[in-house]
């Protein structure tokens, strides 16, 4: 039991690594152009609503399934987000209730029919991925509604209010100081945790090693964040939701269900978990999600289109078989899906800046997400 909780350990650092290294070769490859603070700003909001979707999808993903529909849901959501506020003239907050709405009544529908009749969520989330795609299209009635108020745009391309020291944005300054404690005071609360139950710990190297380079990280992405225009919103939706499916996966009966599930839903089933009712709120979860994701989405393209978040849902997958979660369920971790959606975010961002055509950036993403699941898939063979 101790040697798979070092095991896991260090597989998440080790994605962590990667997502360093990929950063490094495209900046070597690019001439450091994807190290300005106008590139950082923009990576941070195009892989905004990727990380909503991949927090998402980490849960289904932990039962041992996917969600196929969620780039449709978006595109529906944000459809409805456009007739709402360009042909009804409604409120911006009614319209955002409504997407969600959307969203969740997408989710609870896919929800019904894989835990309630049964039907496997493969075909499921295809039907839905079919039927919000083309849901969409009729909305839309195939054109494009916008350009929305700024206001609404605020959601996905605003920034908090800067306290500005030259062109220096010290809120951001501030955001790193916080961080840097709350890591620290973190890993401390986790050895002690670990020390009381007489859990396996890594080497006191090895942790200091990580928070290092952690800590590193944050201050170089939001010292460049303060250089530019300063903290975006997004950031704080996205770490507020981050944060809270963290609690939920790690410290509630709820999160520990999802992981039983999918480690053994037989086992599941005989300790007493209702493995239905966790399928229903997983699925209804991902579409509440994917709703968010549809608004931060319209609100950074200033409009609602009928291809929008095309593909959107191999990203979501990709980004938590990057990040560590296992093809078969039942292991992976919020953070680790977070890692994964950045790593696509980077070989998107870099492979653009290089100049690689859409075509050969699939073949990449595809050669990426294959070699790690076969080294997943390869390393439980060697345990086994």
């Amino acid at each position: 039991m101790e040697k798979k909780q070092v095991n896991l350990d260090m597989k998440q650092y080790g994605m962590f690594i990667v997502l360093i290294a990929v950063f490094l070769i495209f900046a070597v490859m690019t001439g450091g152009k994807n190290l300005s603070p106008a590139n950082i700003n923009n990576l941070i909001l195009q892989n905004s609503y990727v990380v909503i979707l991949a927090t998402g999808m980490l849960l289904c993903v932990l039962t041992g399934n996917v969600d196929l529909g969620v780039g449709s849901v978006v595109a529906l959501c944000g459809s409805v987000v456009g007739v709402l506020l360009i042909d009804f003239k409604v409120s911006k907050v009614v319209a955002i209730i409504v997407a969600l709405l959307v969203g969740l009544l997408c989710g609870m529908f896919a929800g019904f029919f894989i835990a309630v009749m049964g039907v496997p969520p493969f075909i499921v989330t295809l039907a839905t991925m079919l039927m919000g795609r083309g849901a969409t299209y009729t909305i839309l009635k195939a054109q494009t509604k916008g350009p929305f108020d700024g206001s609404y745009n605020y959601i996905g391309a605003g920034f908090l209010p800067k306290i500005a020291v030259g062109n220096f944005d010290l809120l951001c300054l501030i955001v790193a100081i916080i961080a840097t404690v709350a890591i620290i005071s973190g890993e401390i609360k986790g050895m002690a945790t670990k020390k009381k139950y007489g859990f396996a710990q890594n080497p006191l190297w090895q942790t200091v090693i990580k928070d290092g380079i952690f800590i590193l990280l944050v201050w170089f992405v939001l010292i460049k964040l303060g250089q530019y225009s300063g903290f975006p919103f997004v950031l704080v939706i996205m770490g507020c939701i981050v944060g809270i499916y963290h609690f939920i996966t790690s410290q509630t009966v709820a999160g520990r269900q999802i992981y039983a599930l999918g480690g053994n839903r037989k086992a599941a089933q005989l300790s007493g978990i209702n493995t239905d009712r966790v399928f229903f709120w997983v699925y209804t979860n991902m579409g509440f999600l994917s709703g968010v994701a549809g608004i931060v989405l319209s609100a950074r393209n200033g409009s609602a289109t009928p291809k929008a978040g095309d593909q959107f849902e191999m990203d979501a997958i990709a980004s938590c078989y990057l990040g560590g979660a296992a093809v078969a369920g039942g292991a992976g971790t919020i953070f680790g899906a977070v890692i994964g959606a950045f790593i696509m975010g980077i070989l998107n961002n870099g492979m653009s800046l290089y100049g690689w055509s859409t075509d050969i950036q699939k073949i990449v993403k595809g050669a990426v997400l294959l070699g790690a699941v076969t080294v997943d898939l390869l390393s439980k063979r060697k345990k086994g």
